[in-house]
């Protein structure tokens, strides 16, 4: 593969996963102004989010079977189409309830986007390339909460919350258009993987009984929830509490983002010294210190802006390390069943995003420490799961390994 071919299968991939990533920032400075269009608060509309997250989850595990079945391009056509009618639809929303369910079908839409990503990186790289593969992803899904929430901000000021999601549907249109005419199909349609709903969870239950699977994708699910945490309490926390606009939320937003963009690329420096497995060890124990020491600040009453986004900065910056990592060492054992798997992955992560995002919904009272102690929550589970989970794996596959020492399953 050319240097100039590696480049522009990112760049799509990229733009693939970034779709989800944009929906979920990009209207997030417009929360106080959803709420007073549809005439409720700020904590309802934030259940918008947690729809988004359902229909992720949701919507994963059905694009699993079907990108194995129909091979990758179908099935995401057919995704990015319902997105972009969903997005439109949710510009037209007269009440929080039909942006509740126009925003669950967005993602049921979106979610095809990231699954068909995902698999593709296990179709067209070596294995070993991989945890470097999802590094460079994360370089262009991590433009989106730099770019998103600050163009938000500011377009949702300009010209209503509205805009924002008819700029989304005009972003699901371009990128339905580049995969039409530049992406490989990298996977032949496999007749035998079955529909029917007993084979699509045995086949599930398949990949979920492999010991590196379920050790690796429960943790950075776990992890990475915290940045879900983040992404939900935020809105109250920086315009309610410390009482920024919605430009200067689109701007925070954007720096702490860099932390998060910046350790994944340094990640791909580090794995020409350390396996994937010391990085995922050693990040989670930074996060979990991290964490605990921002949640005794809080209790304190500490908290200042400046302090909370210096703990936020180095909380984002260990998920930088954290999910690459995980995400290959998850999916390494797998070849036929990379979509399957890819998909179980993805639920698994929305699912415990969307656990979280609604717990943050719970809480009307503008205040910092429901968000930090779901973070501090999610860092020590995830820690705890990989110490548990790696006593249960007898012969682990390293990303660094060439390809042919996969397990075939």
């Amino acid at each position: 593969m050319s240097k100039k071919t590696y480049f522009f299968l990112i760049l799509i991939l990229g733009s693939l996963t970034a779709l989800g990533p944009f929906s979920i920032d990009m209207y997030l400075p417009g929360f106080p102004a959803i709420a007073k269009a549809l005439n409720t608060t700020a904590a309802k509309v934030s259940l918008s989010l947690s729809g988004f997250f359902i229909g992720i989850s949701v919507g994963q595990l059905l694009y699993g079977p079907l990108l194995d079945r129909f091979g990758r391009k179908k099935p995401l056509f057919i995704g990015l189409v319902i997105y972009i009618l969903a997005s439109a639809g949710c510009a037209f929303a007269d009440d929080i309830n039909a942006l509740i369910f126009m925003r669950v079908i967005q993602a049921i839409g979106s979610c095809a986007a990231a699954v068909a990503s995902v698999a593709m990186v296990r179709d067209l790289f070596p294995v070993q390339d991989n945890a470097k593969v999802f590094s460079l992803l994360l370089l262009v899904v991590g433009a989106s909460p730099m770019i998103a929430p600050t163009v938000g901000g500011y377009v949702t000021s300009a010209y209503g919350w509205e805009m924002v999601f008819i700029i989304l549907t005009g972003m699901g249109i371009a990128i339905l258009l580049a995969v039409f005419l530049w992406l490989p199909d990298s996977y032949k349609p496999d007749s035998s993987i079955s529909l029917k709903p007993k084979p699509i969870l045995l086949n599930f239950w398949k990949v979920l009984r492999e010991p590196q699977f379920y050790t690796y994708a429960f943790t950075g699910a776990i992890a990475f929830s915290g940045l879900f945490a983040y992404v939900s309490g935020s809105p109250i926390l920086f315009m309610e509490v410390f009482h920024t606009d919605e430009k200067v939320y689109g701007w925070i937003f954007a720096f702490l983002s860099v932390g998060f963009i910046g350790s994944s690329q340094v990640n791909t420096l580090l794995l020409r010294t350390y396996k994937s497995e010391k990085i995922v060890i050693v990040a989670l124990t930074s996060q979990v210190i991290i964490a605990f020491t921002f949640l005794f600040v809080a209790i304190s009453g500490w908290l200042t802006l400046p302090i909370t986004l210096v703990f936020l900065f180095l909380f984002l910056s260990c998920i930088g390390f954290t999910n690459p990592n995980a995400a290959a060492l998850s999916l390494a054992p797998f070849t036929k069943n990379a979509g399957s798997a890819s998909a179980l992955m993805g639920a698994l992560q929305m699912g415990m995003g969307t656990l979280i995002s609604v717990l943050m919904s719970q809480f009307e009272e503008p205040s910092a420490l429901p968000m930090v102690i779901g973070m501090a929550g999610s860092a020590s589970i995830a820690l705890l799961v990989l110490l548990v989970g790696r006593r249960t794996i007898t012969r682990q596959i390293d990303v660094q390994q060439d390809s042919e020492a996969a397990l075939f399953h």
